[in-house]
């Protein structure tokens, strides 16, 4: 099947760098994202590249190409599933809030809603793709709903989950490691497998472009981010083990990182991490070990979410612990608010818990971030529902200026890596602070010998003390 049109469900950090990525590639397929969000649409389609909803580097330019050429965005959703030969969904999977599986499965809603509101526009033959990160077996949910509501169209089911890392996201799909694409084993699922890997086939290699059945592919993805946050969780843990030894977890993580089986990627210590996917993903893969009998499964991999929790109580613990085991009615600046850099997403940022866990000790945090805004930074915070709306705002402030917003603070806390943290004058910064003058570097980006040269008091974490 030679496919002409694609429609994308779905204008979210996924759908639209992906679908920006194809329409630039594919010149010759009209590319359509539709979502139920006109702002988030307006903001896609606005002349000022810098007002995009998705911060990601080269993500402008790639837009600035195919906008308009090949590529649109559009709230005219049951237009573009009329049009398109080839359909993504890219819609949330956030964790469910109610009912059975509360607080770890999936919550499939929206990905049924796009399924009844295809079966009842579509009048052709369709592909639809799931790009949204899905528990096993939704494959075969999306397939009744089609062919039990549809208008006797044929359609085939692909599983083509996303493998992006944020903040690197345009080099992801230019560059992939690999193109994931699970379908049926009939003759008609093999041609759709084959129409989405003619697509991908434009800009990379064959080899790296991977077909499997259906369930393969959708279980592939959670394995991966399960694979990936084991790693971080595990060399956190292995930090706090490192301060109360006296080693260094850098060095540790450079000697086992040189090991050929284990490899050197993901081995960077942190406060923990944050982002859309590793703790939805793991808590869906609990939940699915679960109902399949498999408790001792699911407790292993909850452990990876429990550590996590535990870098992020114990960073700032040990803040407290240092300014004497009081907090209250300090000043403490928080550089970084995004869950890493180079991206504005702040969903599950390691800063949101541990700036609650300071403001339950009656802290004055003030927050700089060059790309996470005012308004994104509070609503982070009064989704926990820790505090009242007031609350909030009398104890944190969002600063506009980093040199300003280190002013008179008795301690400045690093949560996201952003490189310009790491080009500061610090020596203006000390002078303007209150003494003694803590560092705590939750990132492992600063040289805390220079800023001990110019009278901080810093600890790193994953560092013993001297």
């Amino acid at each position: 099947m030679k496919i002409k049109s694609i429609c994308c469900i779905g204008a979210g950090y996924v759908g639209g760098p992906t679908m920006a990525v194809i329409a630039q590639k594919c010149p010759h397929i009209k590319v359509t994202v539709v979502d139920v969000n006109a702002s988030r649409v307006a903001s896609w389609n606005a002349k000022d590249l810098t007002q995009l909803p998705v911060f990601e580097p080269g993500l402008d330019e790639v837009v600035k190409e195919a906008r308009g050429r090949n590529l649109f965005f559009s709230t005219a959703i049951e237009q573009a599933i009329d049009q398109a030969d080839m359909i993504f969904i890219s819609v949330n999977t956030p964790t469910k809030t109610y009912g059975k599986g509360k607080g770890m499965a999936a919550d499939l809603k929206y990905i049924e809603l796009c399924a009844r509101q295809i079966a009842k526009v579509a009048k052709q033959d369709k592909i639809v793709v799931e790009k949204s990160t899905l528990p096993v077996r939704t494959a075969e949910a999306i397939k009744n709903i089609l062919n039990n509501t549809g208008n006797g169209v044929q359609f085939q089911i692909l599983s083509n989950p996303e493998f992006l890392a944020e903040g690197t996201a345009v080099q992801d799909l230019l560059n992939p490691d690999r193109v994931l694409i699970g379908g049926d084993t009939t003759k008609e699922g093999q041609g759709a497998i084959q129409a989405l890997v003619d697509i991908y086939a434009h800009w990379v290699p064959q080899d790296r472009i991977l077909t499997t059945n259906v369930w393969s592919s959708e279980l592939s993805k959670l394995t991966a981010n399960a694979f990936l946050a084991q790693r971080v969780s595990s060399i956190n843990a292995m930090s706090a083990i490192c301060e109360q030894s006296g080693a260094d977890v850098n060095e540790v993580a450079k000697a086992i990182g040189m090991d050929s089986r284990i490899g050197s990627k993901f081995l960077k210590t942190s406060v923990g991490f944050g982002g859309s996917c590793f703790q939805k993903d793991i808590l869906n893969l609990v939940y699915i070990a679960k109902s399949y009998g498999l408790n001792e499964v699911a407790d292993y991999w909850e452990q990876v979410i429990l550590i996590n929790e535990h870098q992020k109580n114990r960073f700032s613990d040990k803040i407290v612990s240092t300014l004497y085991n009081t907090v209250s009615g300090k000043k403490i600046t928080f550089l970084g608010w995004a869950f890493k850099k180079d991206t504005n997403d702040s969903r599950e940022s390691a800063a949101i818990k541990v700036a609650d866990n300071l403001l339950n000790e009656l802290a004055h945090l003030t927050v700089y971030d060059p790309k996470v805004t005012e308004e994104r930074i509070y609503g982070d915070l009064e989704y926990l529902n820790s505090r009242s709306e007031e609350e909030n705002r009398e104890l944190l402030t969002v600063g506009k200026d980093p040199y300003e917003a280190c002013k008179d603070a008795h301690a400045i806390a690093v949560l996201t890596e952003w490189d310009e943290f790491t080009t500061y004058d610090w020596e203006q910064i000390y002078e303007s602070m209150n003494k003694p003058a803590f560092v705590f570097d939750g990132r492992g980006i600063l040289d805390t010998e220079s800023l001990e040269a110019i009278g901080f008091t810093c600890y790193t974490i994953g560092k013993g003390s001297k």
